[in-house]
């Protein structure tokens, strides 16, 4: 299960940046080796539960038996700090080919020749990258045309609901507009005194998922314009978003209420998540949600359904959040080619890109596993498959500086939606100039 969030997302961006200023801003595309040659490559990954570990190490035999010449050595539980210094000391201990669960720092990892360019490598190969590859996916693995990455496996998002809840308050089906997502909210809240019976949904942006990017997957906007300027005082959306939002926390009792009773909520990661015990009526999360309320043993019928959408934009219903693994290759390492056929395979094979997302119930990457009958999941599972297929889905745009500018705009609605922030226009305009003023710094 991938466990992106904005405080994730800060730390590897903090972890990250001493290697933009190490790094040169070229990475080797001259690789030399002999691919065919018998040698030995390390692999860093960020998985780290048995089942997941298991997977990638299932993926990895596949990978030496079509490969015999090639030995992998594996590492997993790496996250981006460790990543950093790996990338930085180099050696024959490093890795050659590495991942990360950051989609946000790919704009980081490509600009600061972090990760190596892997342009040749596809010429090479003759790789169709838009015949194997969703457009969002290919979008959130290259930076400003510099292709550092590739996707390996995805994470859509869409709405969790209880359809026991659901019954006893009369609503038919899920909700396919956000003002429809609004009225079945307030009808699936049950107060208890100065608290909650029963919550329809946890909107504070401190809620577990509820962050304003995956809000965002419910509007059409635009980061940035056409000049690399922070596009969020000028795109209608993202005020529509906040102010939606804002009014969501009021209709459901008030910022203070709702945060009080958020103090009552389990562990994002366990059993005793607000969902699965039934506190919250309804949860926007990825696909990993299902299989861990299953295995929580919840005591009602559960519901999956793309997030509901924007009203002026219901035509678009069916699209969601989505973000990934990535996959890439280190600059200094002396095995690039030997590397890129690993890279290549564990993103690009059908089997084994099938046979990987099965193992960790993540959404596969390529178009041809989307569609494999080999895919082995819940039936509900389809819906995450669906919108990691829709071409509206979308992801927030690269950055030189990762996900600073998303931790910015978080940090704008956590003083709106509480009142600290009285002018939204004023508060976009402030965060759209903090936003600017930080990219043009890393630059």
């Amino acid at each position: 299960m991938r466990r992106n969030s904005l405080t994730t997302a800060a730390v590897a961006v903090a972890a990250i940046s001493a290697l933009a200023t190490a790094c040169t801003g070229q990475s080797k595309s001259g690789a030399t080796d002999d691919p065919n040659a018998r040698t030995t490559i390390n692999f860093w990954h960020g998985w780290s539960a048995p089942s997941e570990v298991k997977a990638v190490q299932d993926n990895v035999d596949r990978f030496e038996k079509a490969h015999p010449n090639i030995k992998v050595n594996v590492v997993g539980n790496i996250n981006d700090d460790k990543l950093n210094q790996a990338l930085r000391a180099g050696g024959s201990n490093g890795p050659d080919v590495v991942s990360s669960f950051t989609t946000s720092n790919v704009g980081k990892f490509c600009s600061s020749g972090a990760f190596a360019d892997l342009t040749p490598f596809i010429e090479k190969s003759k790789l169709d990258l838009e015949k194997t590859f969703p457009k969002v996916l290919l979008d959130y693995t290259q930076f400003e045309g510099k292709r550092c990455s590739l996707p390996l496996l995805a994470d859509a998002y869409g709405l969790y609901y209880n359809k026991d809840a659901f019954e006893k308050a009369g609503i038919a089906a899920p909700p396919k507009t956000l003002s429809e997502f609004a009225a079945d909210a307030k009808k699936l809240t049950v107060t208890k005194g100065d608290s909650y019976q029963q919550l329809g949904f946890m909107p504070t942006f401190h809620g577990y998922e509820s962050v304003a990017d995956h809000y965002l997957g419910s509007w059409d906007h635009t980061y940035f314009d056409a000049d690399g300027k922070s596009n969020i005082a000028k795109d209608p959306a993202f005020a529509e978003m906040f102010t939606y939002q804002k009014k969501l926390v009021e209709d459901l009792g008030g910022y203070d209420r709702l945060e009080k009773f958020r103090g009552s909520f389990g562990d994002e990661w366990g059993a005793k998540h607000p969902f699965q015990t039934g506190q919250v009526a309804m949860q926007m999360d990825g696909e990993w949600r299902l299989g861990m309320a299953e295995e929580a043993g919840t005591d009602f019928e559960i519901g999956v359904a793309p997030m509901p959408v924007a009203d002026d934009e219901a035509d678009t219903y069916g699209k969601g959040f989505l973000s990934g693994t990535i996959m890439g290759i280190a600059p200094a390492s002396k095995k690039q080619n030997a590397a890129w056929e690993l890279v290549e395979f564990m993103t690009s094979d059908t089997e084994a890109v099938v046979d990987f997302a099965n193992g960790i119930k993540n959404v596969p990457s390529t178009f041809a596993a989307l569609n494999s009958p080999d895919l082995k999941f819940d039936p509900r599972f389809k819906t995450f498959l669906d919108i990691a297929r829709n071409p509206h889905s979308n992801t927030p745009d690269g950055a030189v500086n990762g996900a600073t500018y998303q931790q910015t705009l978080q940090d704008f609605g956590y003083q709106y939606e509480k009142g600290s922030v009285k002018d939204l226009r004023a508060g976009l305009e402030k965060t759209a100039a903090q936003i600017d003023t930080d990219i043009a710094k890393a630059k």
